[in-house]
């Protein structure tokens, strides 16, 4: 309550301190010389003023000056306060130019108040052909894939067979507007401009502008990160599961960043109306399959609202359908039992080799004892049989 109560002490305090024209005796004039000059910037205006005559030899006054300027871009006013003389800012050259710049006096003339000035304005009227329009229509900027940009328009119906389009662009790293690179060219009329992916610079407001000869010219205004189309994605696998749930990922191609694309899986089953998923990583997991009908899945991505402000959905990949599912291989602790049955199988083995072993040992003396016995009792018999003989 006491911070609530000390915002409208301040708020009355300084509805005292500001003085609209006239304080303590003192009056103050507006500025002087508002004008706003286009240097082939296509839109990109220097707006200048003078200080009013009558502070010309004042030195115990404090000046600055409020600068407002109608944004249509946004569709509002906006507003700065400065000691200088001189700004730059952002206009479409399409509609209206509307500038208002007042000035401000503080210090020991206006007895440490605010003393401000009426307004000076500049308004400015776009262009008249004496036609309405513009000579091209559904101006469109594609980043692909981060590697090259495709600016393309459609010729108005009511331009001109004859009429040569032109297209001129400007941003800060260059000194005036330049021409198309490399027109695009479709029937013998030119429908769009090629930029190599360095032709045009990243997070820099960039100026457009699409003229020929019969019709107004078209002007734009934009980023090219926030016009990116991201490449469709390669090798798109399906997994059954041991779970017999599906896995379906795949791998993301070209320059744009993983962590800022966001992605949609659209799942058909027969034709019927599609199922939609959406991940932020480059696999997804889905229900199991309860049907036999034909299932295809295919994906595509767009950059999310983090890293821009707009974007293009890519092309959706390949599809991958029945056939080329592959059952996953079955989850570690039903390979396991194989292993060990390896193990008791050899373990078994050895065991009964040893057995035999050890059996045969054991039979060896035995036979050669009885062996031995045999032998004597022939040679006892041979023996006999011989001596009596002789």
């Amino acid at each position: 309550m006491a911070f609530k109560s000390w915002l409208n002490h301040s708020a009355t305090v300084m509805l005292f301190l500001i003085c609209w024209g006239d304080c303590n005796g003192l009056t103050v004039d507006p500025p002087a010389d508002l004008s706003v000059f286009d240097n082939g910037r296509l839109g990109y205006l220097d707006i200048t003023w003078s200080p009013p005559s009558s502070l010309r030899y004042r030195t115990d006054c404090t000046t600055v000056y409020q600068l407002e300027y109608f944004n249509t871009y946004r569709g509002s006013w906006s507003t700065l306060r400065t000691g200088r003389r001189t700004y730059s800012a952002q206009f479409d050259l399409m509609k209206d130019i509307r500038v208002r710049v007042y000035t401000l006096l503080s210090g020991s003339c206006t007895n440490n108040s605010l003393l401000m000035s009426n307004y000076t304005e500049w308004i400015q009227k776009p262009p008249s052909t004496g036609v309405t329009g513009t000579e091209v229509h559904n101006f469109t900027c594609v980043y692909h894939n981060m590697e090259y940009v495709e600016c393309k328009w459609r010729k108005d119906p009511k331009t001109l067979a004859s009429a040569k389009l032109n297209l001129y662009f400007w941003h800060s790293g260059l000194d005036q507007a330049v021409e198309c690179p490399q027109y695009i060219v479709s029937d013998g009329v030119r429908s769009g401009c090629y930029f190599t992916g360095k032709s045009l610079p990243e997070f820099t407001n960039i100026n457009f502008c699409v003229n020929g000869s019969s019709q107004k010219p078209l002007f734009t205004l934009l980023q090219i990160q926030n016009h990116v189309k991201p490449a469709a994605a390669d090798n798109l696998y399906v997994q059954i599961c041991s779970d017999m749930q599906l896995e379906v990922h795949w791998e993301s191609p070209g320059r744009v960043p993983i962590h800022c694309l966001e992605w949609e899986v659209e799942h058909i089953i027969d034709g019927k109306t599609p199922l939609i998923y959406t991940s932020d990583k480059t696999r997804v997991t889905l229900p199991s399959i309860t049907t036999k009908e034909r299932s295809c899945f295919r994906v595509r991505s767009k950059l999310h609202k983090y890293c821009a402000d707009t974007g293009f959905w890519s092309e959706w990949s390949h599809p991958t359908c029945d056939p080329e599912i592959e059952v996953a291989p079955k989850a570690d602790q039903d390979v396991v039992p194989v292993y060990v049955y390896v193990a008791i199988a050899i373990v078994a083995i050895m065991v009964l080799s040893l057995c035999v072993g050890a059996v045969f040992r054991l039979k060896k003396p035995r036979q050669e004892e009885k062996l031995g016995s045999l032998l004597t009792t022939l040679f006892t018999r041979h023996t006999s049989v011989t001596a009596t003989d002789i």
